[in-house]
């Protein structure tokens, strides 16, 4: 499947989309995140208020957004991109883990402000249900016997599989002894390298957990991929 490239208007939506949550986050690392309001946001993106609201229900969305930006649609490019004899239990699964464990500096940084607040958490979970719309159209391709209806509920199941896991993961982060909230919050974001040092204020990141979590949450679901598959078994 050939996607057009988008016209002058859909890159103008982008980039604005793209000015606000970096606005989001860069103002959010810099005062806190209760201390940013949309106003400030929307002025530092070159934008209005009401333009602001287009795109973004509240300054929670917009500083999330900047670590789960466009991430649907990488996991649905991922899972595309795999050969066409590869499992699709397999291929959905390392997308998933691929997208959500490799994160750069800008993504470190959202996820430590992550755990500050019980609004942004539940942004970053709300997130996940955006997997399911890209998704569903490359499992749809996939299971052309199957149709788009086993496509949808597939892929709303990862959807709910990947929000499981990441409710395990920043409730575990954040209760773990020893652990403060924020540094908690980006734990397990890597694939199992050593502890790194993140920023000015010295907060540690540990690796390790949330590659695991993601699997075991999706491990479930192989079975029902298998049978739209028409799979005998793995």
């Amino acid at each position: 499947m050939t996607t057009p490239p988008p016209g002058l208007r859909e890159r103008k939506k982008r980039a604005t989309r793209e000015a606000l949550r970096e606005a989001a986050l860069r103002l959010a690392v810099e005062h806190g995140p209760d201390r940013v309001r949309v106003e400030d946001i929307a002025e530092a993106a070159g934008v209005s208020p009401r333009t602001y609201n287009n795109y973004f229900a509240s300054r929670e969305q917009a500083i999330v957004a900047a670590v789960t930006a466009d991430r649907e649609t990488r996991i649905a490019a991922a899972v595309a991109a795999r050969p066409a004899g590869t499992r699709l239990a397999d291929a959905v699964s390392e997308a998933v883990i691929e997208q959500y464990t490799n994160p750069g500096e800008r993504e470190r940084q959202a996820l430590l402000l992550i755990a500050t607040g019980t609004a942004l958490r539940d942004a970053f979970l709300d997130a996940a249900a955006g997997i399911e719309a890209p998704l569903t159209v490359v499992v749809a391709e996939r299971l052309t016997d199957a149709g788009v209806q086993t496509a949808r509920v597939l892929a709303a199941s990862v959807a709910a599989a990947v929000r499981i896991a990441l409710e395990g993961w920043l409730r575990s982060s954040a209760g773990a002894p020893g652990v403060s909230g924020a540094d908690g919050a980006a734990e397990a974001a890597g694939a199992g390298g050593p502890a790194e040092s993140l920023g000015a204020g010295g907060l540690v990141v540990p690796s390790g957990s949330l590659p695991d979590l993601l699997r075991a949450a999706m491990a479930p679901l192989a079975p029902a991929f298998d049978a739209a598959e028409g799979r005998g078994g793995p």
